[in-house]
């Protein structure tokens, strides 16, 4: 099934762990909604942009698969409305700063990117279908050295621009 052009529902539910553990991640029709709006609202238009596969590396997840992997039942991807995603040969930071000054997001998150190193990390994009609620929070998740607690701070401007450590 076809959830933009380029998207399929296939690639968004794709999780070797539920594979392996024989685990159903299918989605209900409503975060089926929500993953059909996150690509035509947020990831078609990178992949156009970028004229680039963007390569997902985890989309859907439900409640089950994500405790299982260590995430919060309460994870955007549990409803569909995120994905963790890569387009490789393009820098991290230059894909999530045109995400933030040209599109729609709930969160955008450039995890664990490092500077000089382009492909260091991955992508997390969140978008809700109601509009207004989209809150347009751009972060960057790093874990800390002293207590390797994954901390969220917030960017400021576009990646570029600063560091945060």
């Amino acid at each position: 099934m076809k959830l933009s052009k380029n998207f399929t529902l296939a690639e968004m539910t794709k999780s070797q762990t539920a594979s392996r553990m024989g685990l159903d991640n299918n989605p209900s029709e409503d975060e089926q909604e929500n993953l059909r709006l996150l690509c035509e609202r947020v990831l078609q238009p990178v992949r156009d942009h970028f004229n680039h596969t963007v390569t997902i590396s985890s989309g859907f997840r439900n409640i089950i698969l994500s405790q299982k992997i260590g995430s919060s039942a309460k994870s955007q991807h549990c409803a569909g409305e995120a994905a963790d995603f890569e387009i490789f040969g393009v820098p991290n930071n230059e894909v999530s700063d045109w995400i933030k000054e040209n599109l729609m997001f709930d969160q955008l998150i450039l995890e664990f990117w490092e500077p000089g190193q382009p492909n260091a990390g991955w992508i997390h994009v969140s978008y809700k279908k109601e509009i207004n609620s989209n809150r347009k929070e751009y972060l960057m998740a790093i874990k800390n050295p002293e207590s390797l607690q994954i901390e969220y701070k917030p960017i400021l401007g576009l990646s570029t621009d600063r560091y945060v450590k």
